[in-house]
């Protein structure tokens, strides 16, 4: 079962895919946000290409536990990933996923620069990586 992870924001999304048995994430290119129609025919191709069969994306929980407003933004979002390709959306808590990322790339030693580019990237790599290891079995279904 391929899946694809999603870290949503404001200008960039990331997006992640696993492989064909479930065990890793894999960054794909990020989109630059333009507008929601070129956003979903970004994410059809990607899809169709990978043969999706399910979707997880970032839900962004405060430390608390309390839903934001960028939740309320991810949940319009997710609603319309589900009507537009009829696949299953699952949020999944992403609590610090970016700052994370982040560390990852200054601890790697990338140019601030280039974070820019790859942070959202990454950080859909972590969310999606976190998803499938939270099933002891690796069974994603």
């Amino acid at each position: 079962m391929r899946i694809l992870g999603l870290d949503y924001g404001e200008k960039r999304i990331g997006v992640a895919v696993c492989d064909e048995l479930g065990f890793t994430a894999q960054g794909l290119p990020t989109i630059e946000r333009k507008s929601k129609k070129h956003d979903l025919e970004i994410l059809a191709a990607v899809i169709k290409n990978y043969d999706i069969e399910k979707i997880v994306i970032g839900y962004p929980v405060r430390l608390d536990g309390s839903e934001g407003i960028q939740c309320k933004k991810v949940n319009r979002f997710s609603m319309l990933l589900t009507a537009t390709f009829s696949l299953s959306v699952i949020k999944w808590p992403e609590t610090l996923s970016t700052k994370e990322a982040e560390e990852i790339l200054i601890s790697s030693g990338v140019h601030w620069r280039k974070r820019k580019k790859k942070i959202d990237k990454l950080a859909a790599c972590i969310i999606l990586q976190n998803y499938l290891d939270s099933f002891s079995n690796k069974s994603v279904n």
